[in-house]
């Protein structure tokens, strides 16, 4: 019966993406174990099982907060589309949707994705977003292989996940331009090769606010900062990364994970309707990034 029989290369295809998504299942697993191992920070990056929504909101100006409660994922609006910065894991995706519609946006005039770092809670969703929206995807140089090739070449995991294509590769300091917005990648690596900090200036009312997105200053249980052939600048890396840290201008203090800058807390009082924008943190943000120095000198 004609359409009854399948080619070999079809199997071989069928095969090789059931191979794949095994291969991902299990280097979900792994990773799952591996974090629930490590406390708090398990919570946040066994969000493909455990992670709870939480409410959208906008942070300042045109700024606002699309992610998890575990995985941080930011908006930032403009007349010519948005920008959406970290797809956080796949499952997580329609949530970031939802949370955009909620507050009245269109999911599908994200026009560019960017990242913090090419973990799997941060990029794994990247693949499902640009089907859906069509959004230009661009990666800091030293994360863009991982983004490319879905986790495969990573220095310290074997998380796999969707491979997603690149459309282009920043270079430090390089400006991310879409309608009046204009974001600065800042490449403070360390926690990933080219693990990335966001900056750029928000307006609400007369005054205009310094914002940093910080990329992730962690080292992270299992890192080897010495003799690491898979990445022997990585205590190099780290150490570079504090100096452009400390360097950054900041009034509004944001991360990759809520939990960097308090962020339940101070959504909570931004419920209460406290005087004052929470979020506007400046010694929070010194403070933050003296502790994370200290944490790594202390390695």
């Amino acid at each position: 019966m004609v359409g009854t029989t399948k080619s070999h290369s079809d199997l071989s295809s069928k095969a090789e993406a059931q191979g794949w998504h095994d291969q991902r299942r299990l280097g979900r697993q792994a990773l799952l174990r591996l974090w629930l191992l490590l406390g708090g920070m398990g919570s946040n990056l066994a969000a493909q099982s455990n992670d709870q929504p939480f409410p959208p909101h906008r942070i300042i100006g045109n700024l606002y907060y699309v992610g998890s409660e575990g995985l941080a994922s930011y908006l930032i609006t403009t007349s010519a589309g948005h920008i959406l910065i970290n797809s956080s894991f796949e499952e997580t995706v329609p949530l970031i949707r939802a949370s955009v519609e909620k507050l009245k946006f269109r999911f599908q005039d994200v026009k560019i994705l960017l990242t913090s770092h090419a973990h799997s809670d941060h990029v794994a969703g990247n693949a499902l977003v640009k089907r859906l929206t069509g959004a230009r995807v661009l990666v800091m140089e030293g994360d863009e292989n991982l983004v490319r090739n879905g986790g495969k070449g990573d220095f310290q995991y074997e998380s796999v996940w969707e491979p997603c294509p690149v459309d282009q590769v920043l270079r430090d300091r390089q400006e991310v331009k879409l309608g009046d917005a204009v974001l600065v990648a800042h490449r403070t690596p360390g926690h990933t090769k080219g693990c990335t900090t966001w900056t750029l200036r928000v307006s609400e009312g007369e005054k205009l606010h310094q914002v940093v997105i910080i990329g992730s200053p962690n080292v992270n249980p299992g890192y080897k900062l010495v003799g690491n052939s898979k990445y022997p600048t990585i205590s190099d890396d780290f150490a570079s990364t504090f100096q452009i840290l400390k360097s950054l201008p900041c009034d509004v203090f944001l991360g990759a994970h809520g939990d960097y800058y308090g962020m339940r807390e101070k959504y909570a009082r931004l419920q209460k309707g406290t005087s004052g924008n929470p979020f506007v943190d400046p010694q929070g943000y010194q403070q933050y990034v003296a502790l994370k120095e200290k944490a790594f000198r202390d390695e």
